[in-house]
């Protein structure tokens, strides 16, 4: 697999490219802005998209998800606790940037569940504490997890937001990604990219 990041809107958020190079499938995580660059890059490079995934409902993760997902005819995935962020521009914040955004999903995901996505099995771990209904997704033979705004390098997501709860992050990291392998390498939402092991020893949050 191959993995492919790309700096997107006005908040500097990590759009990522998951990529089976055999077939050139490809997963979208994150597509907060730029949807028009990144469906040229896709084209550029000939690759197969099968599938967004979104890891929470804010709008600097999810803005160009549909028009994203619209232009490949593919479908748009989210946990099942973050319909209400999702529909609500309060919730999604798209209102602290004077928008008034809706976003939606096809698929409403629960946790623990795999998707079997591009080639590729994607398990689904629910991480509430930057919202309800945020996730990571873990795919288990790469030792890869794209972690959203859950876990950052030496860090964590914001909780001051709607749904937010410090608490709630941190046993939400402990829990569910504290006990993955030391080597699985950490593709955050924001900043650069870090592994468990790293954080597990260095993030003075846990």
């Amino acid at each position: 697999m191959k993995i492919e990041q790309y700096c997107v809107g006005e908040v500097a958020t990590n759009c990522y490219f998951a990529i089976q190079e055999e077939t050139k499938e490809l997963l979208v995580i994150d597509p907060g802005d730029s949807a028009k660059m990144l469906a040229g890059k896709i084209r550029q490079e000939g690759l197969k998209p099968q599938a967004v995934l979104l890891t929470h409902g804010h709008f600097d993760h999810a803005m160009a998800a549909e028009e994203l997902a619209g232009e490949f005819g593919i479908k748009i995935y989210a946990h099942e606790a973050e319909r209400d962020t999702l529909k609500d521009p309060g919730k999604n914040v798209s209102s602290m940037v004077g928008r008034r955004d809706v976003y939606h999903a096809d698929e409403f995901v629960r946790d623990g569940e795999v998707l079997h996505l591009a080639g590729m099995e994607v398990k689904v771990l629910h991480t509430p504490g930057h919202t309800e209904g945020g996730c990571c997704y873990y795919l288990e033979k790469e030792k890869v997890l794209f972690s959203g705004d859950t876990l950052f390098c030496q860090s964590v997501g914001r909780t001051d937001f709607p749904g937010g709860s410090m608490s709630a992050l941190v046993r939400s990291i402990k829990e569910k990604l504290m006990v993955l392998p030391d080597g699985v390498e950490v593709y955050p939402g924001h900043m650069g990219m870090t592994s468990i092991g790293s954080e597990r020893a260095r993030n003075p949050f846990l």
